[in-house]
């Protein structure tokens, strides 16, 4: 019989120690990050794609393969199933024919955040958790921080005093316990290991708890149902933490278990900025985790972190698919940023528009190659970060002649 979910236990992916579902759980006593792990076998013989028709077009249409056990604590805001759109024009510019964006702009609260979050928040709410904290660079603090008041948790928001203004006010107007720190988000990490140790709080800090990545991964499940469960050949993921590329690999593999997909998975590339390029440099370096960036600075600032505790999943994955780790320069981002809206008519993020410049780049240099097919992650709405985008508006006198001012343009 189809169960709800089939999710069966956590385990580390350094030590193989198994932790349950059914209680709450940060880290492994190792000091790893834990995996979701389900019952693939179970699920291959009583789960079959076409199963997925007629089904709601949110991130919950995949929920045998989601960590949350009972339908009625699922916790969602509509997430998921946002557009993987063709982008023709700016392919044409950068020579790549098969160019995709999916677009997680659309999304609520604006971002990708919002997978992580209603994941999260829902597991937690099954879970009994009654406050949550968490450091961010500002987007997943302003959705955990919104998915938690939809679920009556409380929750304890840090956040670098510099982030960016409309993730603060989403965070305050939801209720959060909401503070600045004059540092970077490793910086509010310290202060959340604090709080949590003082107050007992559920530390939800990237991958401290394990269900961020499974909301994470539904990127990948339906990047490949929109693709007719074909791979891409390249898919550019804006990396910081570095959830979202190991939960689209997670995704992916899990697939190839199922038999959903074939053949050998998209290379996966990830993008960071010069000024903050910890993956990239223990790429380069052929090493498993990576150090921590000193005095990093980018105006992308979701993909500022000087060193993520995932590094080690995220160096994996790109090595498992032959993949690859690209900085990118904060002039191209904002470049690549305006040549996207005026191109194709997408207002995107930075992040999203670093991700661009590194396919442009990798075009380029005979990396991506002539006829593979692109997928580049935007990974929020370029309206989240009003201040990064600087124009010059001609203001119109009231009583001016339209042919005075149109004319002299």
């Amino acid at each position: 019989m189809l169960k709800f979910s089939y999710v069966s236990n956590l385990e580390c992916p350094k030590c193989d120690k198994k932790y349950s579902v059914s209680q709450k759980q940060q880290l492994c006593e190792c000091g790893s990050p834990l995996l979701v792990k389900y019952d693939l076998d179970a699920l291959k013989q009583n789960f079959k794609q076409e199963q997925l028709v007629g089904r709601d077009a949110n991130l919950w249409r995949y929920h045998e393969l989601l960590p949350v056990e009972k339908e009625e604590n699922i916790v969602t805001l509509g997430e998921g199933m946002t557009p993987l759109l063709p982008m023709p024009s700016i392919g044409e510019d950068m020579s790549v024919k098969n160019l995709y964006m999916k677009d997680e702009g659309i999304i609520p609260t604006g971002t990708f955040k919002a997978r992580g979050a209603a994941v999260g928040v829902s597991k937690a709410k099954e879970l009994g958790v009654e406050e949550l904290a968490m450091p961010t660079n500002g987007n997943a603090g302003a959705a955990w921080s919104l998915y938690a008041a939809r679920a009556g948790i409380k929750s304890s928001i840090v956040m670098p005093v510099d982030a960016p203004k409309i993730t603060r006010n989403e965070c305050a107007v939801s209720g959060s316990n909401l503070y600045l720190v004059n540092g970077l988000i490793s910086d509010a990490g310290k202060i959340v290991g604090q709080a949590v140790k003082e107050y007992e709080l559920f530390d939800a800090s990237t991958l401290k708890e394990p269900y961020r990545i499974e909301g994470k991964k539904t990127m990948g499940l339906e990047i490949a149902e929109q693709m007719g469960w074909k791979m891409p050949d390249v898919l550019l993921y804006p990396t910081g933490g570095g959830v979202g590329l190991i939960g689209i690999y997670k995704a992916l593999v899990e697939l190839q278990s199922l038999g959903w997909v074939e053949g050998p998975l998209p290379r996966l590339v990830a993008v960071q900025s010069d000024g903050c390029a910890p993956i990239v440099k223990a790429w380069q370096d052929n090493r498993k985790d990576s150090d921590f960036w000193e005095d990093s600075s980018t105006i992308a600032f979701g993909i500022n972190v000087p060193k993520a505790l995932g590094d080690f999943l995220v160096l994996d994955a790109i090595y498992q698919t032959e993949g690859c780790a690209v900085a990118v320069d904060d002039n191209a981002i904002l470049e690549e940023q305006q040549t996207i809206a005026s191109m194709e008519g997408a207002f995107i993020c930075p992040e999203g528009a670093a991700a661009f410049v590194a396919a442009r780049r990798l075009r380029a240099d005979g990396w991506i190659q002539d006829g593979e097919t692109v997928v580049v992650l935007n990974t929020g709405a370029g309206i989240k970060y009003p201040d990064t985008v600087k124009v010059e508006v001609p203001v119109l006198e009231k009583t001016g002649r339209i042919e005075k001012e149109f004319g002299a343009r």
